[in-house]
C-alpha cells in the first residue's frame, strides 16, 4: 500500500509538476520568460473583451434590444407580494 502512495508522489512531483519546477528555474533568469502564459491569457481576455464591447455597441446602434419596462413589471410585482407578509396581504 505503501508503494501505491509513493507513486503517487513520484506521478506528480517528477511529471505533472515538472513544468512548474522548469517556471520556477526560469524566474530567476527571466522574469519576462517565466510570465509568458500570464501575458498571453492577458493579451487573449483584452482582445475578447473588446470583440464583446464592440459587438454590443452594433446592436445596441440597432435599437435590437426590448428595453420595454412592461415585461418587467409582472415580475417586479410578483417579487412585491412575495416579500410581503401574510397577515398584510
Amino acid at each position: 500500500m505503501k508503494d501505491f502512495f509513493y507513486g503517487i508522489q513520484e506521478l506528480f512531483v517528477d511529471v505533472l509538476f515538472a513544468p512548474l519546477d522548469y517556471l520556477r528555474e526560469l524566474e530567476l533568469t527571466s522574469w519576462f520568460g517565466a510570465n509568458m502564459m500570464s501575458w498571453i491569457f492577458m493579451l487573449i481576455g483584452f482582445v475578447a473583451f473588446t470583440y464583446w464591447m464592440m459587438q454590443l455597441a452594433k446592436y445596441n446602434a440597432n435599437n435590437e434590444e426590448d428595453k420595454s419596462v412592461s415585461g418587467l413589471q409582472h415580475h417586479g410585482r410578483q417579487q412585491y407580494q412575495l416579500l410581503q407578509c401574510p397577515q398584510h396581504r
